[in-house]
């Protein structure tokens, strides 16, 4: 298996995010989470060939957390092996953990209509002592869910200079 998620990352097709570790007491998840790097090829295999399909699909959550995702980190053009995420087991975890300009930035990627703050968000800006934490959610919208925690829409993320 292994060597099949090595050959689809080589090519492109899909994203290993390796995880990322701080010196914690606590039981972080150490395995790679896989995505694919290319929305169109995840709604042919789940056989959703049109809008109305996908957007009734279980799986609706998990291609917007990739295509988004994959998004963010065009924008930033970051190297594949400088993207991580991070998690604690059944705790807390951040869908995507970028370091710019020196400064740890959390992304949860949110298909919602309007993204609320939870505990795992708190959790991981004490945690791991981020500068910010954004959801990326659809919407049109952006605006403050606590100190330093933010909901934006793709689109608005995407057009902005540099992190909003």
């Amino acid at each position: 298996m292994r060597n099949y998620l090595d050959v689809l990352t080589g090519t492109f097709m899909i994203r290993q995010l390796q995880p990322w570790f701080e010196n914690i007491k606590k039981r972080q998840v150490k395995s790679p989470k896989v995505y694919f790097r290319d929305s169109g090829i995840l709604h042919i295999l789940l056989g959703t060939n049109n809008k109305e399909a996908i957007s009734r699909h279980p799986k609706l959550g998990a291609s917007w957390e990739g295509f988004a995702m994959e998004s963010v980190i065009r924008k930033h053009k970051i190297p594949a092996e400088e993207c991580f995420f991070w998690a604690i087991h059944q705790q807390a975890e951040v869908d995507l953990l970028l370091i710019l300009d020196g400064k740890k930035i959390g992304f949860e990627f949110k298909w919602a209509d309007a993204p609320k703050l939870s505990k795992s968000m708190l959790i991981a800006m004490e945690t791991l002592q981020l500068e910010k934490c954004y959801i990326i959610y659809p919407g049109k919208k952006h605006f403050q869910l606590s100190e330093n925690i933010f909901a934006v829409g793709l689109e608005e993320y995407i057009k902005s200079q540099n992190s909003i």
